[in-house]
């Protein structure tokens, strides 16, 4: 009963150990075959490292954590596309705002330093 409530805790089952460790057993082969084959051209040994990743992320995705980033990106993918985009004119008029609040603010700014700096330089002399 421990035993089951622990599994079912953790979410981890033998498959998803075994799994996990063909993962790093391919992230470790891919750090040695590269060191290895050091004196081959750099593309060859860039695609091997890319097929090796793209195996790892399969294999990751068999897990019931993979599995779970996956529904976690498809419902995001999901909520992707029900955000309302603004208009370009709605973008325009929004970013014009922003830069010119960002120029007042700059302008209040330069103005408070020269007159702080102004009178530290009356104060000490």
């Amino acid at each position: 009963m421990f035993v089951s409530a622990l599994k079912r805790e953790t979410g981890t089952s033998l498959r998803d150990r075994l799994i996990w460790l063909a993962v790093v057993a391919l992230g470790a082969a891919a750090v040695y075959g590269n060191h290895h084959f050091g004196d081959q051209p750099l593309l060859y040994r860039v695609l091997a490292l890319l097929i090796v990743t793209v195996g790892a992320i399969v294999l990751a995705l068999r897990t019931t954590r993979g599995g779970a980033l996956l529904e976690l990106l498809k419902g995001a993918n999901v909520e992707r596309r029900r955000v309302v985009w603004p208009s370009r004119q709605e973008r325009n008029q929004t970013t014009l705002v922003v830069l010119g609040f960002i120029l007042v603010m700059a302008l209040l700014l330069w103005g408070l330093d020269s007159l702080f700096g102004w009178l530290a330089s009356l104060i000490m002399g």
